[in-house]
């Protein structure tokens, strides 16, 4: 199965605090873009932030996984092990403040991944996750 990129367009309040986020920090390639938005190369799928004046984020939504309260809605990607290994303590040596600090989940289970939650800065909360073996990713 051939994967495709995915298209997800999110609204922000403060347009160049997130583009600063998301080209800075998390080094997504910036691409097209207007004075109210602004497209970026999301780990190989594409991600356009769109500024809106009235904008009011959820709050407070969470679901029980594996012993952690998850934010819903939260979107992210798949990494390799090893990236999201340099990710993670990119983003610690940065002082982020995780919503769910790096951790293994369903250790020794079907479906063990390293995973981690924060939010961008308009609290759009993202999950980065891998997996050892990406057989692992849609196994019962």
């Amino acid at each position: 199965m051939t994967v495709q990129p995915f298209h997800l367009a999110i609204p922000v309040l403060d347009l160049e605090k997130c583009r600063i986020f998301y080209r800075d920090i998390l080094q997504c390639e910036e691409g097209r873009s207007d004075t109210h938005w602004v497209d970026f190369n999301f780990f190989g799928h594409q991600l356009v932030i769109h500024q809106k004046e009235v904008f009011v984020p959820g709050k407070g939504i969470t679901n029980p996984v594996d012993g952690h309260d998850v934010p819903v809605p939260h979107f992210g990607v798949v990494l390799s092990w090893d990236d999201w290994t340099t990710l993670s303590e990119r983003l610690k040596s940065l002082g982020t403040n995780f919503i769910i600090e790096p951790t293994i989940r369903f250790k020794g289970k079907v479906g063990e991944q390293a995973t981690m939650f924060f939010n961008d800065p308009e609290n759009n909360a993202l999950e980065f996750k891998a997996f050892k073996d990406m057989n692992q990713l849609f196994a019962k």
